[in-house]
């Protein structure tokens, strides 16, 4: 009896133990499909991976280190509290780029190639507790970047090439308060060759800058508000298919937005507030096809406001308030191919030359609406048929060089032609 009791106990046993791997096996799976719902997500970028998103002891976090990143995605989730963005190519930081992300308590930004980050790049990050930076290529930074980050209490800056000057004073002096214990440790200057390895917690203010130095106007810092930064884009629509397309129409902006993911290569800014272009408002999104500026108020673009977009094809100018362009607004512009001009109050003066010319020198760009509005004696004119007049005003001798005849402005008929070659914002 005693023999079948044993037996009995050890079946038990072996059934016990099989249920607990069974079972464990079975969270284990679980947690699996978890993890793979989670980061399905998240939309795939066309260059990288998609990330993971996960969920443990109750809080949300984005995994997405080694994807070849170079900016934020609009899409993540706003609820994140740990975001882990190491081993990325991202190499600046820019305002509002994490402006969104209200909760987030962790941000690990190490191993990436990041030079610049601005002022305001930590806008809205109040719970933030854990920052790291290490292995970067950061050389200066100032206290002013951290008055959006009132929680941090672990910073990490170390491999870094720090410049120890007087742009980097009044962050040596808020990593040396005493209550600071974990904040930029390990951190060493890489120059001047004087002050080489040594760490920022333990150099002196006067190492740094001296009072000759301080007196100097280009080295007096006033310490800003933490005001509200301007409008961020990640508040407008993204669109991944067909192609990149950030969607800002009707969004009361005033000016061209910040944080524009760089591989943006439609960008819609209708029927807002934007009452001038800015020099190199669109320098980070130098992919950039497709630009639409229609119905803004737009009265003036600097000359340099469209560098660096050298793979624009179509923009919409149609529907503000220009008159002319300054010499330049054109130049980077190699491959533009449609150009809408409609409903601007153009003044047919001297002024007007440079866009008229521009085109017919760049005869394979497709325009419309170049049409005289002002003054009333040229009222309803082609600019084309304006500029001949002008010259026609002139003495033989002592006319410029200019073409010999001049091709009046595309008619309505034709331009509707080229525009069904050229559909604009069809998405």
């Amino acid at each position: 009896m005693q023999v079948v009791t044993i037996i009995i106990l050890l079946l038990l046993c072996k059934a016990s133990d099989f249920r607990k791997t069974r079972n464990r096996n079975l969270r284990k799976n679980e947690k699996e499909n978890i993890l793979r719902r989670a980061s399905s997500t998240v939309k795939r970028n066309a260059q990288a991976q998609p990330c993971d998103i996960y969920v443990y002891l109750h809080e949300k976090y984005l995994d997405c280190q080694e994807r070849k990143l170079v900016f934020v995605a609009p899409d993540w989730p706003e609820d994140l509290k740990h975001m882990l963005l190491a081993r990325n190519r991202i190499r600046k930081l820019k305002n509002n780029m994490f402006s969104k992300y209200k909760v987030l308590k962790s941000l690990d930004l190490q191993q990436n190639d990041i030079s610049k980050i601005e002022s305001q790049a930590f806008f809205g990050l109040n719970k933030l507790t854990t920052l790291l930076l290490q292995h970067n290529q950061i050389k200066s930074l100032s206290e002013e970047i951290f008055i959006y980050t009132p929680s941090l209490n672990y910073l990490r800056l170390y491999d870094n090439p720090w410049h120890c000057n007087c742009e980097l004073e009044t962050l040596v002096t808020m990593l040396q308060v005493p209550t600071n214990r974990n904040l930029g440790n390990y951190a060493k200057c890489a120059y001047p060759i004087e002050l080489k390895n040594q760490k920022l917690k333990q150099i002196k203010a006067d190492q740094l800058c001296s009072e000759e130095d301080r007196q100097d106007p280009r080295n007096i810092k006033q310490k800003p508000e933490a005001t509200k930064p301007e409008f961020d884009s990640s508040l407008c629509h993204m669109y991944v298919f067909p192609v990149p397309t950030l969607n800002c129409k009707r969004k009361d902006l005033k000016k061209v937005p910040g944080n524009i993911p760089p591989d943006i290569i439609k960008l819609d800014l209708s029927n807002n507030k934007i009452r001038q272009l800015r020099p190199k408002e669109f320098e980070d999104v130098s992919e950039l096809k497709i630009l639409n500026l229609n119905s803004n108020g737009i009265s003036y673009i600097d000359p340099a406001a469209f560098s660096g977009l050298s793979n624009l094809e179509e923009l919409d100018l149609s529907n503000n308030s220009l008159q002319n362009f300054e010499y330049g607004v054109l130049e980077d512009l190699y491959f533009l191919k449609v150009l809408w001009l409609r409903e601007n109050p153009w003044r047919c003066d001297y002024n007007i030359h440079y866009l008229f010319y521009w085109l017919k020198h760049h005869y394979n760009v497709h325009y419309n609406g170049l049409e005289c509005k002002m003054p009333e004696e040229y009222k309803g004119w082609s600019v084309g048929k304006y500029v001949r007049s002008y010259y026609e005003e002139c003495p033989k001798d002592k006319l410029p060089i200019y073409p010999e005849t001049f091709d009046l402005d595309k008619d309505d008929e034709e331009w509707e032609r080229h525009k069904e070659n050229f559909c604009l914002f069809c998405i």
